[in-house]
């Protein structure tokens, strides 16, 4: 080989290096992070997946519990199509509580009711009379620990000599037909 031919050789290999250093090192260098980022991504994944496998158990357990939940909500509600049927439920059931605890109900008058999104609210205002004070407080824990629940949104009550005449708003929940059943949302 002659000496102008080792220095094209020289010169070809110089030129080869300073290519490598230039081009194939920061490639190099590129494809290595992104293998170490992927393996980072890949150590997460497996991390989360574990703790979803972990914590399966206790999401199944809560579903479970809401599940539970929402039946016994569900007997917490007043059946009936109608805001007039609704309101006949709850009328009973305030007159049997009422005739339980020695209280009168004297008048009702004609329910309120609001519907959104498939519920219904209804407002039964109620007269009452009675001539023992007790009666009244019974008649309130009554109706707090009903089933069907009922709630007070209004109690006015006075004296008058020996009786105590008042008024008082009921209200109670009930489902619309055109609710979504809760199985379809799953």
């Amino acid at each position: 080989m002659t000496k102008r031919e080792k220095n094209i050789l020289f010169a070809a290999l110089a030129v080869g290096v300073v290519f490598a250093l230039t081009q194939g090192w920061p490639s190099v260098r590129a494809k290595y992070s992104e293998r170490a980022s992927f393996i980072e991504q890949a150590r997460s994944d497996i991390e989360r997946e574990k703790r979803l496998i972990a914590d399966s158990e206790q999401w199944l357990e809560r579903r479970q519990q809401t599940e539970l939940r929402l039946q016994s909500l569900g007997q917490d509600l007043f059946q009936g199509g109608s805001v007039p049927l609704i309101s006949a439920n709850i009328q009973r059931v305030v007159r049997d509580y009422a005739n339980q605890t020695g209280i009168s109900v004297t008048s009702t008058k004609l329910a309120e009711a609001m519907e959104t999104e498939g519920w219904v609210l209804v407002q039964q205002e109620i007269t009452i009379l009675t001539d023992n004070q007790r009666s009244i407080m019974a008649f309130l824990q009554r109706l707090e620990q009903s089933s069907p629940r009922l709630g007070v949104s209004t109690f006015a009550i006075r004296r008058n000599r020996n009786q105590y005449a008042g008024t008082l708003t009921v209200v109670g929940f009930s489902r619309t037909a055109e609710a979504p059943a809760a199985g379809a949302a799953g």
